[in-house]
């Protein structure tokens, strides 16, 4: 069979949604960045800290199942317009003096705003390029996350210093407005949208059934995994690195960047072999399954090691090893979830498997806070937590490794739908 094309101006839109995920992520990781300040001026214990650092999750899900379903019927266009304008207006209020009910009740508006955006965006991206296109686009989308931070950090870092954390916020809502702007002038709608004739082709498959394959169910078990290292380096890798290992604010914030830079790398990497081995014949039960997966438990295992190594540049190292192996794993699965569902519920179903993994969110920097209060000390704490991500990165690796079989997914599911309810 001959290769569909890709339209034209595809990569244009995946440029502008790339930078899109680039300002999601920098509004991410600005209160990690700027902890130890916001603790210090606003008197914040460790678990109120974490408490902060959950916020940003609260709604998360919710809101990314809500606008996953919106988009089924909503041009992407028009609704990452709309979350674009919600990042940028949340973060005006932290520019003048700020409570700590007032950061909280922003950070949750934003996580609202901020939780539909990878999903959204994907669904955006492939209404430009065809199935067996879609890796590479997808690791382009995600490193718009990592070179958020790799770009932003430096930058906040500076005005935090310099200046103070409160226009590190307002700096991140002029630059969202400016997203906004642009998108505005030149974003558009894919063609390769679901026609009739496509539709009448491609049934409808019971939610039910999506929902509890078992390769959905392994996307999100691996992806909360990675997702709950994620979340522990936005909130507590800069505090860790300065009340943790001794360094000061400028340089944790230099540090800071390295494990995206790694990551960075590992997500374009995942993405390049992926596509390399789909072209040369592999399944995607190998090309995405096992390639997302198994780095994962890797990346545990070098966590797990943390405690056991002396010297703040070898932790570092680890931690910058084990977390990064992380992002191979979003790279493969939103392609696997859209090989088996059918294009009019893809939206959906790849919003719920985004609300689904970053519940992780939620839990990760509170746990971590708490656990960092109760320690005899703040690094003992810190190492704890650690270690307790590496065992939910090995323990989820393992279930995506056994779970994850894209390439038979569909054929079982229709199979299934066409079974007789009543034997």
């Amino acid at each position: 069979m001959t290769a569909q094309p890709t339209p034209k101006g595809a990569w244009k839109i995946t440029f502008l949604l790339f930078l899109f995920m680039l300002v999601n992520f920098a509004d991410k990781i600005v209160v990690g960045l700027a902890g130890v300040p916001i603790m210090t001026e606003l008197k914040l214990e460790p678990e109120q800290f974490g408490l902060l650092g959950s916020s940003f999750f609260f709604l998360f899900s919710i809101s990314a199942i809500v606008v996953g379903f919106i988009v089924n019927r909503v041009d992407t266009r028009w609704v990452l317009l709309a979350l674009a304008a919600v990042w940028a207006l949340t973060q005006f209020p932290m520019v003048g003096e700020v409570s700590f009910t007032t950061l909280l009740i922003c950070r949750v508006i934003l996580g609202a705003g901020e939780g539909p955006a990878f999903s959204v965006a994907a669904h955006a991206i492939y209404k430009w390029f065809p199935d067996e296109k879609r890796t590479l686009p997808t690791a382009i989308l995600s490193q718009g996350s990592a070179f958020g931070v790799i770009l932003a950090v430096p930058a906040l870092n500076w005005i935090i210093v310099n200046h103070t954390w409160h226009y590190a916020f307002g700096a991140l809502g002029v630059v969202g407005l400016m997203w906004v702007a642009a998108w505005l002038m030149l974003g558009k709608e894919g063609p390769l949208v679901q026609t009739v004739a496509m539709a009448a082709a491609d049934p409808r498959i019971p939610y039910f059934q999506l929902l509890t394959s078992r390769t959905f169910i392994g996307c999100c078990a691996a992806t909360f995994g990675a997702y709950w290292a994620l979340s522990l380096g936005l909130t507590w890798f800069t505090p860790f690195i300065i009340k943790g290992l001794g360094f000061s604010q400028k340089d944790a914030g230099l540090i800071s960047v390295l494990p995206w830079v790694f990551g960075a790398a590992i997500v374009l990497l995942a993405g390049w072999i992926s596509q390399v081995m789909l072209t040369r014949g592999f399944s995607t039960r190998g090309a995405r399954g096992v390639l997302g997966a198994a780095p994962l438990v890797v990346g545990g295992l070098i966590l797990a090691a943390m405690p056991y190594v002396q010297g703040a540049g070898l932790q570092i190292a680890l931690l910058v090893l084990g977390s990064g192996l992380c992002g191979a794993i979003y790279v493969v699965c939103p392609p696997m979830l859209g090989e088996f569902t059918p294009v009019s519920q893809r939206g959906a179903v790849i919003a719920i498997y985004g609300a689904i993994f970053t519940l992780a969110g939620i839990v990760a920097p509170f746990v971590m806070g708490k656990v960092i209060q109760n320690a005899a000390t703040p690094m003992e704490g810190y190492l704890t937590g650690f270690t307790i991500n590496a065992v939910i990165l090995i323990a989820s690796g393992l279930l995506g490794l056994l779970l994850l079989w894209p390439n038979t997914e569909r054929a079982r599911l229709l199979l299934q739908k066409a079974e007789p309810k009543f034997a």
